[in-house]
């Protein structure tokens, strides 16, 4: 799509120094996750009229500096919407039924039957922190299984609310009566350690946290003292340092973790790609 439209520069893996050498002439610049889009990188930029995202989070790059040089920002922030409403409920499943314990101990050679017990997720209340496109999709897929849905979002989400079947509840409302919570809200300056010990607190003894959404979302170390007291369990497709690898979440079996892969499906990303591409085009028309 962009090679039909003019000349493209296919370079991954790096640095700002060198991103800073190539950018000068380049009118549109794509990344996906990596790398940053630095302000000296917009300086540097001095034909660029728009910065495209292939993905949801804008966290990577500086929008308001763009916006000040006038340059357009774009991301693709409902692409990977299905993908990770289904990556939700695979950690959700992985979790009532304890999967990874049980394939790991077969592998081990151990028959651990009888302390497999799990639960349904049919009659349980799912609370949902951020009703946008991935969470209003949740509702939506929690409703086939037979969960109750619980609502919030700083948004009037009212309408889209009684399409999916949710109902609309305060934070706390969320917090205090759902056996799992999911985050779907951007990592800000305002939602930065929104999940902390005293969230933790007001939920469910053996409440189920889940995050997809962005690390940084939920504060690890209050998190990390509710799991090690049993308070609740946790599935984390996301992390404050990526990868985590010296984080104590990792010692512990009353999570389930994936390394930052909700969005990771073939057709996630070809929507990506195809619609940053076209956005980009728009943009320099």
């Amino acid at each position: 799509m962009l090679k039909r439209e003019g000349d493209v520069e296919v370079a991954t893996g790096l640095s700002e120094e060198e991103i800073v050498e190539r950018i000068p002439g380049c009118n549109a610049v794509i990344v996906r996750s990596k790398p940053k889009i630095t302000r000296r990188i917009i300086d540097a930029g001095n034909a660029l009229k728009v910065i495209g995202r292939a993905g949801v989070g804008l966290d990577n790059v500086d929008v308001e500096y763009a916006r000040t040089k006038n340059i357009k920002v774009v991301n693709t922030p409902g692409a990977s919407t299905e993908s990770v409403a289904e990556h939700v409920f695979a950690l959700l499943l992985s979790n009532v039924r304890d999967i990874p314990r049980a394939d790991h101990a077969l592998r081990e050679g151990k028959w651990i039957k009888k302390e497999l017990m799990g639960t349904e997720l049919k009659g349980k209340t799912l609370g949902i922190i951020g009703f946008g496109r991935i969470g209003s999709r949740l509702g939506e897929i929690a409703a086939a299984f037979g969960m109750t849905v619980l609502a919030y979002d700083v948004i009037d989400i009212s309408e889209r609310a009684k399409e999916v079947g949710a109902q609309v509840c305060t934070m706390d409302e969320v917090l205090q009566n759902s056996d799992f919570i999911t985050l779907h809200v951007p990592l800000l300056p305002s939602t930065r350690n929104l999940i902390s010990q005293s969230e933790i607190k007001k939920m469910k003894s053996g409440a189920v946290l889940i995050n997809t959404a962005r690390g940084g979302i939920i504060d690890e170390k209050a998190l990390y003292q509710a799991l090690a007291d049993k308070k609740v369990h946790a599935c984390l497709d996301v992390f404050e340092e990526e990868p985590p690898t010296n984080s104590p979440l990792l010692t512990l079996e009353a999570c389930v973790l994936t390394p930052h892969i909700a969005g990771s499906t073939e057709e996630a990303q070809r929507r990506a790609g195809t619609e940053v591409a076209a956005k980009v085009l728009e943009a320099l028309k």
